[in-house]
C-alpha cells in the first residue's frame, strides 16, 4: 500500500483545529500526542507536539517569534533542522500507511515540506482575512484583560468602567496592521506552493462549506486521495458560539493597499475552492 501522507495547512484562526479534529474523527492519524484545548482553542489545538516543538524551534534558532506570527522566513534550514525534520518524518513513515499533522507555522515551511515529502496532499484551509485577524484581535487583547481581571476588585472595576474600551482601542490600532500583514504572508505561501504542485495533489477548503458539504469533502479525501476513512458528521463537532463576531478593524490600517492585496489573494485562493 502507498504510504499516504496529508499535510494540513492554514493561517492561524482560520479553523485548522476544527477540521483536523473532524479527520481524526473520521480515522486519519494526527498525532500520537496533541496540544491539549487552552485559551484561544478550549476544545484542543489537534496539533501534534513534535512537528510543533520543532517548528517553533527553529523560529526561535532564527530569531524569530515561537508563534509563527511573524511575515519574516527562515532565510535557510541548518543541517540539524533539515535532519530532525527528516527524522520525525520517516518515524511516521514506518509507523503509518496514512498519517498527516496540524500547525499553521507549518505555512512558513511549505518549501521544506514539499522536498521532504514530495508525494504528499494538502488540505490548505481558507478563511477570509476579516475573520482571521478579528479572532487574532479578540484572542491576543483577552490575554491583556485577563491579567487586570485577575487584580483585585477595584483593580478590575477601573478596568471594566475606565479603561478597557481605550486600551483595546489602542491594542488594535498597534495589532490590526500587524495580523494583517502576516494574513498576507501565509496565504502568499500557500498560494506559492500549491501553484507548483499537480491539480491533485491539493484542495481548498473552509470549515463553513464543511457544515454543509462534509460528505464532498470527505468522498473527495477517499476517492482521489486513497484515503482509508471512516465517515464522521462534521456538524457533531462543530459550534457555532465558539465563533465569534468580526471586529471592525479597517479603520485602523493607515494602508489600505494592504486591505485591496488581501481582497485580491483570497478571490486567487478561492478559485482553488472544492467544488462540484
Amino acid at each position: 500500500m502507498q504510504k499516504r501522507v496529508l499535510i494540513i495547512t492554514g493561517m492561524h484562526r482560520s479553523g485548522t483545529s476544527l477540521i483536523t479534529q473532524w479527520l481524526s474523527k473520521c480515522g486519519l492519524q494526527t498525532g500520537e500526542k496533541l496540544v491539549p484545548g487552552g485559551h484561544g482553542n478550549v476544545e484542543g489545538h489537534f496539533e501534534d507536539i513534535e512537528f510543533l516543538k520543532m517548528h517553533e524551534e527553529i523560529l526561535a534558532d532564527h530569531n524569530l517569534p515561537k508563534t509563527g506570527l511573524t511575515v519574516e522566513h527562515v532565510a535557510q534550514f541548518t543541517l540539524y533542522e533539515r535532519e530532525k525534520l527528516k527524522s520525525i518524518i520517516k518515524v511516521k513513515q514506518q509507523l503509518y500507511d496514512q498519517w498527516g499533522w496540524k500547525d499553521p507555522r507549518t505555512c512558513l515551511f511549505l518549501d521544506v515540506y514539499k522536498e521532504l515529502l514530495p508525494d504528499a496532499c494538502y488540505l490548505v484551509i481558507l478563511r477570509d482575512y476579516q475573520s482571521v485577524v478579528s479572532s487574532l484581535l479578540r484572542r491576543e487583547f483577552k490575554w491583556v484583560e485577563n491579567r487586570y481581571m485577575a487584580r483585585k476588585y477595584f483593580s478590575r472595576l477601573v478596568w471594566t468602567k475606565f479603561r478597557r474600551g481605550r486600551r483595546m482601542v489602542q491594542f488594535y490600532n498597534d495589532h490590526a496592521t500587524e495580523y494583517l500583514k502576516v494574513w498576507i504572508a501565509y496565504n502568499q505561501d500557500i498560494l506559492k506552493c500549491i501553484e507548483t504542485l499537480p491539480r491533485d495533489a491539493f484542495v481548498v477548503v473552509n470549515y463553513s462549506m464543511l457544515k454543509d458539504e462534509d460528505e464532498q469533502v470527505f468522498e473527495y479525501l477517499k476517492d482521489k486521495w486513497n484515503l482509508v476513512l471512516k465517515y464522521s458528521r462534521f456538524k457533531d463537532i462543530f459550534k457555532e458560539n465558539l465563533i465569534g463576531p468580526d471586529v471592525a478593524f479597517e479603520q485602523y490600517i493607515n494602508d489600505k493597499t494592504l486591505i485591496t492585496q488581501a481582497i485580491k489573494l483570497q478571490a486567487k485562493l478561492k478559485e482553488y475552492m472544492l467544488t462540484d
